[in-house]
Protein backbone atom coordinates (compact mmCIF):
# COMPACT_ATOMS: atom_id res chain seq x y z
CA UNK A 1 0.00 0.00 0.00
CA UNK A 2 3.00 2.38 1.03
CA UNK A 3 4.53 1.78 -2.18
CA UNK A 4 1.34 2.32 -4.07
CA UNK A 5 0.63 5.97 -2.50
CA UNK A 6 4.41 6.76 -3.42
CA UNK A 7 4.54 5.83 -6.65
CA UNK A 8 1.00 7.98 -7.42
CA UNK A 9 2.61 11.01 -5.57
CA UNK A 10 5.50 10.45 -7.70
CA UNK A 11 3.34 10.77 -10.87
CA UNK A 12 1.73 13.69 -9.20
CA UNK A 13 5.00 15.48 -8.97
CA UNK A 14 6.33 14.37 -12.34
CA UNK A 15 8.94 12.50 -11.11
CA UNK A 16 8.64 9.43 -12.73
CA UNK A 17 11.55 7.74 -14.26
CA UNK A 18 10.94 5.04 -17.83
CA UNK A 19 12.61 2.03 -16.92
CA UNK A 20 14.66 1.93 -19.85
CA UNK A 21 16.49 5.21 -18.55
CA UNK A 22 16.77 4.19 -15.18
CA UNK A 23 18.80 1.00 -16.95
CA UNK A 24 20.93 3.28 -18.85
CA UNK A 25 21.48 5.78 -15.86
CA UNK A 26 22.42 2.49 -13.86
CA UNK A 27 24.51 1.09 -16.75
CA UNK A 28 26.82 4.16 -16.83
CA UNK A 29 26.94 4.43 -13.31
CA UNK A 30 28.29 1.04 -13.09
CA UNK A 31 30.99 1.30 -15.88
CA UNK A 32 32.11 4.74 -13.75
CA UNK A 33 31.67 2.79 -10.77
CA UNK A 34 34.51 -0.11 -12.30
CA UNK A 35 36.61 2.57 -13.99
CA UNK A 36 37.30 4.46 -10.82
CA UNK A 37 37.91 1.00 -9.08
CA UNK A 38 40.65 0.28 -11.71
CA UNK A 39 42.51 4.22 -11.12
CA UNK A 40 41.96 3.79 -7.64
CA UNK A 41 43.35 0.29 -6.94
CA UNK A 42 46.82 1.70 -9.02
CA UNK A 43 46.90 4.34 -6.96
CA UNK A 44 46.99 2.02 -4.17
CA UNK A 45 49.42 -0.26 -5.28
CA UNK A 46 51.65 2.65 -5.59
CA UNK A 47 51.43 3.89 -2.35
CA UNK A 48 52.76 0.52 -0.75
CA UNK A 49 49.74 -1.42 0.15
CA UNK A 50 49.99 -5.15 -0.12
CA UNK A 51 49.08 -7.28 -3.30
CA UNK A 52 47.35 -9.53 -0.86
CA UNK A 53 46.24 -7.39 2.32
CA UNK A 54 44.27 -5.63 -0.23
CA UNK A 55 42.25 -8.21 -1.68
CA UNK A 56 41.94 -10.16 2.15
CA UNK A 57 40.12 -6.67 3.09
CA UNK A 58 38.45 -6.07 -0.31
CA UNK A 59 36.46 -9.49 0.07
CA UNK A 60 35.73 -8.85 3.80
CA UNK A 61 34.21 -5.58 3.62
CA UNK A 62 32.17 -7.43 0.58
CA UNK A 63 30.99 -10.15 2.61
CA UNK A 64 29.74 -8.04 5.05
CA UNK A 65 27.65 -5.47 2.91
CA UNK A 66 26.67 -8.75 1.06
CA UNK A 67 25.53 -11.40 3.99
CA UNK A 68 22.55 -10.09 5.08
CA UNK A 69 20.76 -9.26 1.78
CA UNK A 70 21.65 -13.46 1.00
CA UNK A 71 20.39 -14.00 4.09
CA UNK A 72 17.04 -12.12 4.12
CA UNK A 73 16.51 -12.27 0.38
CA UNK A 74 17.10 -15.52 -0.10
CA UNK A 75 15.68 -17.71 2.21
CA UNK A 76 13.22 -19.23 0.61
CA UNK A 77 15.44 -19.88 -2.78
CA UNK A 78 18.42 -21.09 -1.07
CA UNK A 79 18.54 -25.07 -0.98
CA UNK A 80 20.20 -27.10 1.56
CA UNK A 81 24.12 -26.95 2.12
CA UNK A 82 25.70 -30.35 1.44
CA UNK A 83 29.56 -31.00 1.32
CA UNK A 84 28.89 -30.98 -2.85
CA UNK A 85 27.95 -27.47 -2.63
CA UNK A 86 30.62 -26.62 -0.48
CA UNK A 87 33.63 -27.95 -2.56
CA UNK A 88 32.07 -25.80 -5.69
CA UNK A 89 31.72 -22.90 -4.06
CA UNK A 90 35.46 -23.29 -2.39
CA UNK A 91 36.79 -24.48 -6.24
CA UNK A 92 35.04 -21.05 -7.56
CA UNK A 93 36.30 -19.00 -5.00
CA UNK A 94 39.53 -20.36 -6.10
CA UNK A 95 39.32 -19.30 -10.09
CA UNK A 96 36.63 -16.39 -9.65
CA UNK A 97 38.38 -14.64 -6.27
CA UNK A 98 41.92 -15.55 -5.77
CA UNK A 99 43.07 -16.26 -9.37
CA UNK A 100 41.03 -13.33 -10.21
CA UNK A 101 41.55 -10.83 -8.26
CA UNK A 102 45.13 -11.66 -7.62
CA UNK A 103 46.31 -11.91 -11.69
CA UNK A 104 44.60 -8.47 -11.92
CA UNK A 105 46.53 -6.80 -9.22
CA UNK A 106 49.90 -8.20 -10.52
CA UNK A 107 49.11 -7.38 -14.03
CA UNK A 108 47.71 -3.60 -13.02
CA UNK A 109 51.11 -3.31 -10.90
CA UNK A 110 53.12 -4.14 -14.25
CA UNK A 111 50.84 -2.05 -16.99
CA UNK A 112 48.01 0.78 -16.38
CA UNK A 113 44.28 1.08 -15.68
CA UNK A 114 43.43 2.08 -19.40
CA UNK A 115 45.20 -1.17 -20.69
CA UNK A 116 43.94 -3.54 -17.80
CA UNK A 117 40.27 -2.34 -18.79
CA UNK A 118 40.74 -2.60 -22.59
CA UNK A 119 42.12 -6.50 -21.75
CA UNK A 120 39.03 -6.83 -19.67
CA UNK A 121 36.50 -6.38 -23.00
CA UNK A 122 37.68 -10.00 -24.05
CA UNK A 123 36.02 -11.66 -21.80
CA UNK A 124 33.11 -12.05 -23.29
CA UNK A 125 34.73 -14.31 -26.27
CA UNK A 126 37.08 -15.68 -23.99
CA UNK A 127 33.72 -17.09 -22.17
CA UNK A 128 32.59 -18.12 -25.30
CA UNK A 129 35.61 -19.83 -26.44
CA UNK A 130 35.66 -21.97 -23.50
CA UNK A 131 31.94 -22.59 -23.78
CA UNK A 132 32.31 -23.77 -26.64
CA UNK A 133 35.63 -25.94 -26.34
CA UNK A 134 32.96 -27.41 -23.39
CA UNK A 135 30.16 -28.20 -25.38
CA UNK A 136 28.19 -26.35 -23.33
CA UNK A 137 27.60 -23.89 -26.43
CA UNK A 138 27.13 -24.82 -30.42
CA UNK A 139 29.69 -22.90 -33.20
CA UNK A 140 27.29 -23.40 -36.09
CA UNK A 141 29.89 -21.60 -38.93
CA UNK A 142 27.34 -22.37 -41.66
CA UNK A 143 25.20 -19.35 -40.01
CA UNK A 144 26.47 -15.76 -40.06
CA UNK A 145 25.57 -15.48 -35.66
CA UNK A 146 28.49 -18.38 -35.87
CA UNK A 147 30.74 -16.82 -38.17
CA UNK A 148 30.70 -13.45 -36.65
CA UNK A 149 31.40 -15.20 -33.39
CA UNK A 150 34.76 -17.16 -34.26
CA UNK A 151 35.96 -13.90 -36.08
CA UNK A 152 35.11 -11.47 -32.91
CA UNK A 153 37.06 -14.25 -31.05
CA UNK A 154 39.88 -14.32 -32.93
CA UNK A 155 39.82 -10.10 -32.88
CA UNK A 156 39.64 -9.96 -29.24
CA UNK A 157 42.74 -13.11 -29.03
CA UNK A 158 44.94 -10.86 -31.63
CA UNK A 159 44.16 -7.31 -29.46
CA UNK A 160 45.43 -9.09 -26.35
CA UNK A 161 48.29 -10.30 -28.15
CA UNK A 162 49.39 -7.08 -29.78
CA UNK A 163 49.18 -5.31 -26.17
CA UNK A 164 51.21 -7.75 -24.69
CA UNK A 165 53.76 -8.05 -27.34
CA UNK A 166 53.41 -4.67 -28.71
CA UNK A 167 54.49 -1.49 -26.56
CA UNK A 168 54.68 1.20 -29.21
CA UNK A 169 56.07 4.74 -28.83
CA UNK A 170 54.08 6.91 -26.54
CA UNK A 171 50.98 8.86 -28.39
CA UNK A 172 49.81 10.97 -25.81
CA UNK A 173 51.77 11.94 -22.42
CA UNK A 174 49.65 14.55 -20.09
CA UNK A 175 51.48 18.51 -20.14
CA UNK A 176 53.69 19.30 -17.69
CA UNK A 177 51.22 21.43 -15.95
CA UNK A 178 48.81 18.46 -15.33
CA UNK A 179 51.10 16.70 -13.93
CA UNK A 180 52.00 19.13 -11.10
CA UNK A 181 48.78 18.49 -8.98
CA UNK A 182 47.83 20.21 -6.07
CA UNK A 183 47.67 16.58 -4.44
CA UNK A 184 51.30 15.20 -5.34
CA UNK A 185 50.31 11.76 -4.01
CA UNK A 186 48.90 11.02 -7.41
CA UNK A 187 51.75 12.79 -9.31
CA UNK A 188 52.70 9.86 -12.12
CA UNK A 189 50.75 6.78 -10.49
CA UNK A 190 50.21 5.63 -13.44
CA UNK A 191 53.35 5.45 -15.02
CA UNK A 192 54.66 2.03 -15.25
CA UNK A 193 58.11 2.77 -15.77
CA UNK A 194 60.58 0.38 -14.42
CA UNK A 195 57.88 -2.57 -14.52
CA UNK A 196 57.96 -5.43 -17.10
CA UNK A 197 54.88 -4.44 -19.23
CA UNK A 198 55.17 -8.06 -21.06
CA UNK A 199 54.81 -10.00 -18.15
CA UNK A 200 51.70 -7.60 -16.54
CA UNK A 201 49.91 -8.04 -19.94
CA UNK A 202 50.14 -12.02 -19.49
CA UNK A 203 48.95 -11.56 -15.76
CA UNK A 204 46.22 -9.78 -17.29
CA UNK A 205 45.09 -12.41 -19.86
CA UNK A 206 45.45 -14.57 -16.97
CA UNK A 207 43.04 -12.66 -15.10
CA UNK A 208 40.83 -12.92 -18.27
CA UNK A 209 41.02 -16.49 -18.20
CA UNK A 210 40.32 -16.63 -14.45
CA UNK A 211 36.99 -14.38 -15.14
CA UNK A 212 36.03 -16.40 -18.12
CA UNK A 213 36.47 -19.52 -16.74
CA UNK A 214 35.16 -18.49 -13.76
CA UNK A 215 31.72 -17.55 -15.70
CA UNK A 216 31.37 -21.16 -17.41
CA UNK A 217 31.58 -23.09 -14.22
CA UNK A 218 29.46 -20.92 -12.50
CA UNK A 219 26.38 -21.66 -14.70
CA UNK A 220 25.80 -24.81 -13.92
CA UNK A 221 26.20 -24.29 -10.15
CA UNK A 222 23.34 -21.33 -10.58
CA UNK A 223 21.18 -24.32 -12.02
CA UNK A 224 21.22 -26.19 -9.22
CA UNK A 225 21.68 -23.46 -6.50
CA UNK A 226 19.51 -21.09 -7.89
CA UNK A 227 21.02 -18.11 -5.01
CA UNK A 228 23.10 -15.53 -6.73
CA UNK A 229 23.32 -13.15 -3.48
CA UNK A 230 24.23 -16.48 -1.33
CA UNK A 231 26.74 -18.05 -3.58
CA UNK A 232 28.42 -14.89 -4.16
CA UNK A 233 28.57 -14.03 -0.37
CA UNK A 234 30.05 -18.04 -0.08
CA UNK A 235 32.80 -17.07 -2.72
CA UNK A 236 33.42 -14.32 -0.58
CA UNK A 237 33.94 -15.95 2.34
CA UNK A 238 36.34 -18.94 0.86
CA UNK A 239 38.39 -16.30 -1.07
CA UNK A 240 38.81 -14.73 2.71
CA UNK A 241 40.40 -17.87 3.89
CA UNK A 242 42.53 -18.53 0.21
CA UNK A 243 44.04 -15.24 0.67
CA UNK A 244 44.81 -15.56 4.44
CA UNK A 245 46.61 -18.76 3.61
CA UNK A 246 48.26 -17.71 1.05
CA UNK A 247 49.86 -14.38 3.26
CA UNK A 248 50.74 -17.03 5.94
CA UNK A 249 53.40 -18.07 3.56
CA UNK A 250 53.76 -14.81 1.38
CA UNK A 251 53.16 -11.82 3.90
CA UNK A 252 54.46 -12.35 7.30
CA UNK A 253 55.01 -8.64 7.75
CA UNK A 254 52.83 -7.69 10.61
CA UNK A 255 53.48 -3.63 9.11
CA UNK A 256 51.62 -5.50 5.80
CA UNK A 257 48.17 -5.35 7.79
CA UNK A 258 48.32 -1.67 8.99
CA UNK A 259 46.45 1.22 6.77
CA UNK A 260 48.95 4.09 6.71
CA UNK A 261 47.36 6.87 5.28
CA UNK A 262 43.36 7.80 4.00
CA UNK A 263 44.54 7.18 0.63
CA UNK A 264 44.68 3.08 1.62
CA UNK A 265 41.83 3.18 3.39
CA UNK A 266 39.74 4.93 0.85
CA UNK A 267 41.21 2.48 -1.72
CA UNK A 268 40.21 -0.53 0.15
CA UNK A 269 36.45 0.87 1.31
CA UNK A 270 36.02 1.72 -1.99
CA UNK A 271 37.11 -1.93 -3.64
CA UNK A 272 35.11 -3.80 -1.20
CA UNK A 273 31.51 -1.39 -0.91
CA UNK A 274 31.54 0.17 -4.89
CA UNK A 275 33.49 -1.88 -6.49
CA UNK A 276 32.51 -5.86 -4.97
CA UNK A 277 29.02 -5.21 -3.09
CA UNK A 278 27.12 -2.45 -5.06
CA UNK A 279 28.66 -3.05 -8.21
CA UNK A 280 27.54 -6.75 -8.12
CA UNK A 281 23.64 -5.93 -7.38
CA UNK A 282 23.64 -3.26 -9.62
CA UNK A 283 24.81 -5.83 -12.18
CA UNK A 284 22.69 -8.06 -11.14
CA UNK A 285 19.26 -5.94 -11.19
CA UNK A 286 20.79 -4.78 -14.64
CA UNK A 287 20.69 -8.15 -16.17
CA UNK A 288 17.45 -9.41 -14.88
CA UNK A 289 15.61 -6.12 -16.40
CA UNK A 290 17.83 -5.63 -19.81
CA UNK A 291 19.76 -8.81 -20.61
CA UNK A 292 23.33 -10.04 -20.24
CA UNK A 293 23.90 -8.49 -24.37
CA UNK A 294 23.05 -5.32 -23.11
CA UNK A 295 25.01 -5.25 -20.27
CA UNK A 296 28.47 -6.79 -21.76
CA UNK A 297 27.73 -3.61 -24.41
CA UNK A 298 28.56 -1.11 -22.44
CA UNK A 299 32.30 -2.41 -21.19
CA UNK A 300 34.01 -0.45 -23.78
CA UNK A 301 32.52 2.62 -22.19
CA UNK A 302 34.55 1.98 -18.92
CA UNK A 303 37.43 1.86 -21.03
CA UNK A 304 36.73 5.11 -22.46
CA UNK A 305 36.34 6.74 -18.75
CA UNK A 306 39.02 4.44 -17.34
CA UNK A 307 41.32 6.57 -20.07
CA UNK A 308 40.20 9.76 -19.20
CA UNK A 309 40.37 9.20 -15.13
CA UNK A 310 44.02 7.86 -15.82
CA UNK A 311 44.82 10.23 -17.77
CA UNK A 312 43.88 13.51 -15.43
CA UNK A 313 43.95 11.70 -11.85
CA UNK A 314 47.10 9.60 -12.35
CA UNK A 315 49.41 11.53 -15.42
CA UNK A 316 48.98 8.07 -17.87
CA UNK A 317 50.45 7.73 -21.22
CA UNK A 318 49.20 5.91 -23.92
CA UNK A 319 51.12 4.12 -26.29
CA UNK A 320 50.22 2.69 -29.72
CA UNK A 321 50.10 -0.47 -28.94
CA UNK A 322 47.68 -0.62 -26.18
CA UNK A 323 45.45 1.84 -28.62
CA UNK A 324 45.57 -0.55 -31.38
CA UNK A 325 44.93 -3.32 -29.21
CA UNK A 326 42.12 -1.25 -27.54
CA UNK A 327 40.25 -0.78 -30.98
CA UNK A 328 40.85 -4.49 -31.97
CA UNK A 329 39.51 -6.13 -28.66
CA UNK A 330 36.73 -3.55 -28.29
CA UNK A 331 35.59 -4.45 -32.83
CA UNK A 332 35.53 -8.33 -31.66
CA UNK A 333 33.61 -7.54 -28.54
CA UNK A 334 31.28 -6.17 -30.68
CA UNK A 335 31.34 -9.06 -33.05
CA UNK A 336 30.92 -11.70 -30.44
CA UNK A 337 27.73 -9.80 -29.19
CA UNK A 338 26.01 -9.17 -32.38
CA UNK A 339 26.08 -12.88 -33.09
CA UNK A 340 24.88 -13.72 -29.73
CA UNK A 341 21.60 -11.43 -31.00
CA UNK A 342 21.35 -13.23 -33.89
CA UNK A 343 21.97 -16.46 -31.99
CA UNK A 344 18.73 -15.05 -30.33
CA UNK A 345 16.54 -14.58 -32.75
CA UNK A 346 17.53 -17.83 -34.64
CA UNK A 347 16.23 -19.55 -31.71
CA UNK A 348 13.16 -17.82 -31.50
CA UNK A 349 11.99 -17.74 -34.73
CA UNK A 350 12.77 -21.87 -34.90
CA UNK A 351 10.59 -21.77 -31.70
CA UNK A 352 8.03 -20.01 -33.31
CA UNK A 353 8.21 -22.36 -35.95
CA UNK A 354 7.74 -25.29 -33.94
CA UNK A 355 5.11 -23.53 -31.55
CA UNK A 356 2.88 -22.58 -34.39
CA UNK A 357 1.82 -25.83 -35.58
CA UNK A 358 1.28 -27.22 -31.93
CA UNK A 359 -0.80 -24.37 -31.45
CA UNK A 360 -3.22 -24.85 -34.29
CA UNK A 361 -3.76 -28.22 -33.13
CA UNK A 362 -4.40 -27.62 -29.64
CA UNK A 363 -6.53 -24.86 -29.90
CA UNK A 364 -8.46 -26.79 -26.69
CA UNK A 365 -6.06 -26.26 -24.52
CA UNK A 366 -4.70 -23.08 -23.85
CA UNK A 367 -3.51 -23.64 -20.45
CA UNK A 368 -0.69 -25.59 -22.00
CA UNK A 369 -0.03 -23.46 -24.87
CA UNK A 370 0.39 -20.53 -22.31
CA UNK A 371 2.93 -22.85 -19.91
CA UNK A 372 5.26 -23.79 -23.13
CA UNK A 373 5.11 -20.19 -24.96
CA UNK A 374 6.72 -18.61 -21.71
CA UNK A 375 9.02 -21.50 -21.61
CA UNK A 376 11.04 -20.57 -24.01
CA UNK A 377 12.55 -16.99 -23.41
CA UNK A 378 14.05 -18.82 -20.18
CA UNK A 379 15.67 -21.23 -22.11
CA UNK A 380 17.36 -18.69 -24.26
CA UNK A 381 18.31 -16.54 -21.33
CA UNK A 382 19.86 -19.17 -19.34
CA UNK A 383 21.34 -20.27 -22.05
CA UNK A 384 22.81 -16.54 -23.09
CA UNK A 385 23.92 -16.32 -19.33
CA UNK A 386 26.20 -19.21 -19.50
Amino acid sequence: MADTSGSATSKKMGFVMPEKMQLHLAMLALQFGYAGFHVVSRAALNMGISKIVFPVYRNILALLLLLPFAYFLEKKDRPALTWNFVLQFFLLAVVGITANQGFYLLGLDNTSPTFASAIQNSVPAITFLMAALLRIETVRLNRKDGISKVCGTLLCVAGASVITLYKGPTIYSPTPPLQRTSVPMLMNLGDANGKNWTLGCVYLIGHCLSWAGWLVLQAPVLKKYPARLSVTSYQCFFGVIQFLIIAAFCERDPNAWLIHSGGELFSVFYAGVVASGIAFAVQIWCIDRGGPVFVAVYQPVQTLVVAIMASVALGEEFYLGGIIGAVLIITGLYFVLWGKNEESKFAKAAAAAIQSPVDHCNNNRPTSHIKSSLAQPLLASSTENA
